[in-house]
This record gives C-alpha cells, structure tokens and sequence, in this order.
C-alpha cells in the first residue's frame, strides 16, 4: 500500500489531538457556566467534578461514532484514497474553526461544525468527481446527491436546529414553575422542599446520564439493557427513595447545601453527557480513518487492488475501542484544566445571564428593540387578564434580592440546578436516541430561558441581553456557513494539488494556530494588568503604568498625524485613523469591563478614590477623543484634495508639537513611576502649554480677521489647535486627578 495514507492517518492523530484540546475549551463552556456562574464552589473544585464527568462520559461513549462514519456521505460512493483526504479536510477545517471562535470568546457547536464540514468535503469530492466525468448541468446536481445521505443529514441538521426552540422554552418553563416555588429568599421553602427538589433532581439527571446514556454505550450488553428496561419504574424509584434519603441526611444531619450537591453533581452530569454525546465531534474522524485504513488493509492483504476499494464497509455497525476513548477523557481533562481560552469563552454566555445590570457587552440593535417592545406588550396584556391577588402572590415570589444580598453571584443555586438538569435530560435523551444534539446550543438556549423566567433580563438590560443571544446564535449559523465553505475549500485543494495541497494547508493551519495564540494571550495579559482593587496599591500602580503607556502611544500618534498633515500622506493618515479608532476602542473597554465593574459596591473608605478613578479615566478618554478629532480632520482635508497648511502654519505647528513632545513623555515617567513629588512643577508645564495654544489661536484669529482666503485650511488649522489644547488640558486634569488617586 502506498504511504500517503499511512501519513495522514498520523496527521489525523494529530489533529485530532488538537481537536480535543481546542473542542473542549469551547465546549467547556456547556458544562461549567451554571457553577461558576452560581460561585456554587471555587473553580478548581468545579473544573474537577466536570473532568470526573468528562473521563466517564468518555468512557461510556461510541454510540454516536457512525455519525463520521456513514451519517452524512454515503460510503459506498467512494474509495479509499477518496475517502482519507475527505477525512484530512474536515480535521483541518475544525481544527482552524473552532480555535478561531475560541480565541474570539464566541461558543459554538462542535457538532454543527463536524456535520457540515462532512457534508462540504463529501460535495467537494463527488463534484470534482462528476466533472470529471462529464457529468455536469442538471442531470450532474442529481448525481451529486447520491454521494450524500440526503436523509440522515436532514435528519440530523434539523434535529440540532430544532433543539434551539425546544431548549429555550424548556428552560423558561421549568424555571418559571421553580422560581414560583422557592421564590428568591427561598430560606423557608428550602427547608420544606429542599431535599425533596434535590433528590428529583438527582434522580432525573441519573436516569437520563445513567439508565438513557448507557443504552448508546459500547460496555452495554443486550441482556443487561433487557434487564434494565423491564424493571426501570422499580430502579428510578428507588433511585429517588435513596437520593431525598441521602439529601435528607444530608440537609438536616449534617447541615450541608443540598443546593450545591445538586449544581456539582449536575456539572458532572452534565460534563458526562457532554462528552457521551460530543467526543465523536473530536476523534469520531480519526476512528472513521482508522476503519479505513483498517479495511484497506484487509482487502489488500486478500489480494485486492486498494486503487479499486470502495468504502461501504464503513456503513457497517462499529464497537469503538475503550482505550481510544479514555485516551480521549484524559487529552480533554488535561486541556480543561489548563485551557486559557475555556475561561474566555465562559464569560460570554455568564454575562448574559446575569441577574444584576452593570456594563452590558453587548449593544442595541432594531431587531432586539422591536422583540423587547412587543414582548412588553404581550406582559402587559397577560397582567390585565390576571386576577390580581394571583398576581401580586406570583409578583412577590418573582422580586429579585439586591446585589448586595447576592455574593457577587450572576444567579442563585436554583437557576444554576435548573440549567443543569434541563440540560443534562435534554442532551442525555438526544444521546439516548443517537440524535447528535448540539451541547452548546441546548446548554446556551436553556439557560437564556431560564434567565427570561427569572426575570434577569429587566428592562434596563433586556434588549443588550437579546443582541448577545442574536450575536450568538447568528454565530451558530455562520459556523455552518463556515464549516461547509472551509472543508469544501479543503477537500478541492487536497484533491487537486495532492502532496503539495496536504503541505500547504499544514502551514495554513500551523500559522493560523500561532496567530491566534498570541492574539489570545495579547487580550489575556492586558485584563490581568489591568484588573483593579482599589484597595490595593500595586493594582493601582499597575493602572498607572497602563495608562502612561496609552499616554505614549498616543502622543506616538499625534505627532505621526501633525507630519502626515505636513507631508500631505493620505496613506499614513488613513492608518493612524484605523489605529485611533481601536485606541478609543480600547479605552472604552477600559472603561467599561475593568473601571466601572470595580466601582460597584465600594466601601465608604474608598469613595472617594473611585471617584478620582473615574475622573483618570474620562480624562483619559477625553484625550483620545480629541487625538481622534485631530486625525479624522486630518485625514478628511487631505483626502478631499485640499490645499495643505502654509508656511507660517506650519512652522507654528511645529513649534507647538515639539513641546507637547516634551511635555507628554515628562507626565508619562511620572505616571509610570507613581512619583509625586514633581507634579506641581509638571502641573505648571502643562499650564503654561495650554496658554501658549491659547495664544496661538487668538494669532491666527487676528491674522484672518481680515483674510476670506483658505478658508478650509484656516478652520482646519484653528481646530487642530484647539483639540490640541483640548488634549492637553486633559492632561492637566489627569495629572492632578492621578495625584489624589494615589493620595499624595
């Protein structure tokens, strides 16, 4: 047999390697969301349960291999070699995909990405072999639709599809009829149902995980299975009778949250159906090569000719190896505990389920104002038709506690119970059925749902919270998107180009896996910098050299823009302008992600330095603002063609420049180095600069008072001097505001 196919079936171990690691930090974000999100235990403790959940998930999976193997393509449609550059392009295409919406902080669906990047390869393939053939136009579309399990595909795509609306109501209504039942000070409601609510719970979540999940397991025999379906009524109430025995103990023995048991054991739950269901999306395609070559082998080895090998073998029923799999469980443990990008993509879903306002990530669009306006409509409509004792009874159970009263957490324990059973059930039943469900579409959608139900979302929040699910769930279609477009990409250049295709997409990949490393890690060690506790004055001094360092780059800037106006550069202006675009971006995200969470619920002592925090801050933004003025003029003038500054001007203008050049680097020693003891004296250059930009523009006022010429460059000049004052008493204010941050 030749060697191409031993060689990448080794870049499909690999890449599947890859895969697990990269699958499991977006995916992490299925299973830990409704722990942390609850603060039900500290992280290391929640990422343990969920990597005990992952190993046994793992090894209780292979149900769901054939999805790889025979879902979407039919099989018997092509050969070998056919059928292992298929297999090489959708790795390649999942391993760039999911890395990328990673690295973003965007969860998406790894079993979206898999079926669709099936189906692009498979259509890829069979077009290049239908043209080929000569076998184009439409009689050509109808051949190529033998090549797809036209069936199976739809039943799978719109199985993933249709769990979106099936998630989210299922949350909303099970949330709505628990909250009803608890209420928000559930003390009292807690000691009557608690070890009741608890051991339903924990009942329902072992028989999906446990009763449902292992029918698809491979270590599940006929006979055992029989056993268990004859006398299931017996098992799951005696599972429930021991359960609330245990959350009974538990609860009144030996005073533990029964809450909290349930939210661990649901995180493992669910950490386990996620890996029963998902681990196909992983190495589903390296075990379908490995068949492969397998059976290839075989053929060969009774004398066939593998150039002839059609792959229909592969629609045969398959018993996934357990060393693979717990082999699998242990690369996803691994990558769950030391996965930096998992935390990224966790914030995301966290946020938008936060029962306390605050700085929104995301913003307002037309379709989420119009879905709040209507939806506000309809309550109003639901109020009027309720009797009103009803309603004030389900008004009170509904009125969420303060923030104060929440100990930081984004929902209570019962929101995150709730998020994990709803999901756990949804998922382990799809699982029990061989549905490849979309882990994070049912996890992301139940809890939205139960967020609606909870009330989380407020009038104050309710139409950012719905551009984020917009946000999200559009990125959900653009991966299918996506995925098809990259794996078809794939499957035409591996087809065509051979070695040289499998060598140039390696690069691609391999580059693309550094870029986005280092983008990541660049966001990553920006937030540990600058993350604040106005308490401490490291954190503070760390604040300070940030904020010296946008100083720098902004005067880096400022003076880049006066030489571009000067030297009439079109082209260098239209970049700083790009560059103080992401500059003012970044300082609002500043502002928005780091400095205003860190003002919430500030001790009398520290007032006072949130105030002056607050106040660095807008001088900051202030500054950009302007330097963003003095670009985009720049920028404008120059573009249209017109007449650039005079002589006089510009000599001016140079003058001023070399000052503020002076200046700015003074003020960003002293922030840098936290010294007080010269900002007087740096408080009085400022002082004096600003006057001199005052009495540069009151020349140029007398000098035109009488002169109707270059009246565009006149304005433009009179406005760059004044935005440059602008900047610089910004500075004077941030100088003194800095001063009294630091208590000198």
């Amino acid at each position: 047999m030749d060697t191409l196919p031993l060689i990448i079936l080794g870049i499909l171990f690999l890449l599947a390697i890859f895969d697990l690691v990269v699958g499991v930090s977006n995916d992490a974000v299925n299973f830990l969301n409704s722990a942390i999100g609850s603060k039900v235990a500290p992280r290391s403790v929640i990422v343990a349960m969920a990597a005990v959940g992952i190993l046994l998930g793992s090894s209780l999976s292979g149900g769901m291999m054939e999805i790889a193997r025979s879902g979407v393509f039919v099989p018997a449609q092509y050969s070998f070699s056919d059928i292992m550059l298929l297999f090489l392009a959708v790795m390649l295409s999942d391993v760039i995909l999911l890395d990328l919406f990673n690295t973003f902080g965007m969860p998406t669906s790894t079993t979206v990405s898999l079926v669709f990047e099936l189906l692009g390869a498979a259509l890829a393939i069979a077009a290049c072999h239908l043209w080929a053939a000569g076998d184009t136009g439409i009689a050509g579309l109808a051949h190529l639709f033998e090549y797809i399990n036209t069936a199976n595909a739809f039943k799978i795509i719109s199985g993933i599809f249709s769990s979106v609306g099936v998630a989210f109501i299922c949350g909303l209504v099970v949330m709505w009829i628990s909250r009803a039942i608890f209420a928000f000070r559930y003390r009292s409601s807690y000691k009557r149902f608690g070890a009741l609510w608890a051991g339903a719970a924990l009942t329902a979540i072992t028989y999906f995980a446990v009763f449902k999940g292992l029918k698809s397991s491979s270590l599940m025999t006929p006979g055992t299975l029989a056993a268990l379906e004859t006398n299931l009524c017996g098992y799951v109430l005696g599972v429930f009778a021991g359960w609330t025995a245990l959350m009974l103990l538990c609860q009144f023995v030996f005073r533990v949250n029964v809450l909290k048991i349930t939210v661990l054991a649901g995180t493992m739950a669910l950490a386990m159906a996620f890996a029963c269901n998902d681990l196909v999306n992983f190495i589903g395609v390296f075990m379908a090569a490995h068949a492969s070559y397998g059976i290839a082998e075989a053929f060969e080895q009774n004398g066939g000719n593998v150039s002839t090998l059609m792959m229909g073998g592969l629609a045969e029923p398959v018993v996934a190896g357990h060393a693979w799999l717990i082999g699998a469980g242990l690369i996803m443990m691994t990558a769950l505990f030391f996965s930096k990008k998992a935390r990224t993509v966790t914030n995301t879903e966290v946020s938008l389920a936060d029962t306390h306002g605050g700085v929104e990530r995301f913003g307002s669009t037309k379709a989420s104002r119009l879905i709040v306006r209507y939806v506000l409509n309809l309550i109003h409509c639901m109020v009027n038709m309720t009797p009103r004792p009803l309603a004030r009874f389900i008004g009170r159970r509904f009125e969420p506690l303060p923030p104060e009263e929440s100990d930081g957490a984004a929902f209570d324990l019962i929101r995150a119970s709730v998020n994990l059973t709803v999901a756990a059930l949804l998922i382990s039943l799809a699982t029990s059925l061989k549905l490849p469900l979309s882990t994070t579409y049912v996890t992301f959608m139940v809890s939205m749902g139960s967020s609606l139900a909870d009330r989380a979302w407020g009038r104050d929040s309710a139409v950012y919270r719905i551009t984020g699910v917009l946000t999200v769930v559009g990125g959900w279609f653009f991966t299918a998107f996506a995925a098809v477009t990259f794996a078809f990409v794939s499957a035409l250049i591996l087809f065509i180009c051979g070695w040289f295709g499998i060598v140039l997409l390696l690069a691609a990949v391999g580059t693309i896996l550094v870029k986005s490393s280092t983008l990541h890690g660049g966001k990553s060690h920006r937030k540990d910098v600058l993350a604040l506790d106005l308490a401490n004055g490291e954190s503070l001094s760390k604040f300070g050299v940030s904020t010296a360092e946008t100083l720098g780059h902004a005067l880096a800037v400022y003076e880049s823009a006066v030489h571009g106006l000067m030297r009439e550069d079109r082209k260098s202006l239209r970049q700083l302008r790009r560059e103080v675009r992401r500059m003012s971006r970044e300082i609002d995200d500043r502002r928005n992600f780091v400095v205003l969470p860190s003002l919430n619920g500030l001790p009398s002592s520290l007032v006072e330095r949130g105030q002056c925090l607050f106040r660095v801050t807008e001088s900051m933004r202030g500054t950009v603002e302007s330097l963003r003025s003095i670009v985009q003029m720049s920028y404008a003038h120059i573009d249209n063609n017109h007449e650039g500054l005079s002589a006089v001007q510009a000599r001016e203008l140079e003058v001023l420049r070399n000052r503020v050049s002076k200046f700015y680097p003074e003020l960003s020693r002293l922030l840098m180095q936290g010294d007080c003891t010269e900002l007087d004296r740096a408080l009085g250059e400022a002082s004096d600069l600003s006057d001199e930009f005052a009495q540069a523009v009151r020349r140029h006022l007398l000098e035109r008072a009488d002169d109707v010429s270059q009246t565009r460059t006149g304005i433009l000049y009179l406005n760059l001097l004044n935005e440059t004052r602008s900047m610089i008493r910004r500075a004077y204010d941030l100088l003194k505001d800095q001063r009294e941050l630091l208590h000198c």
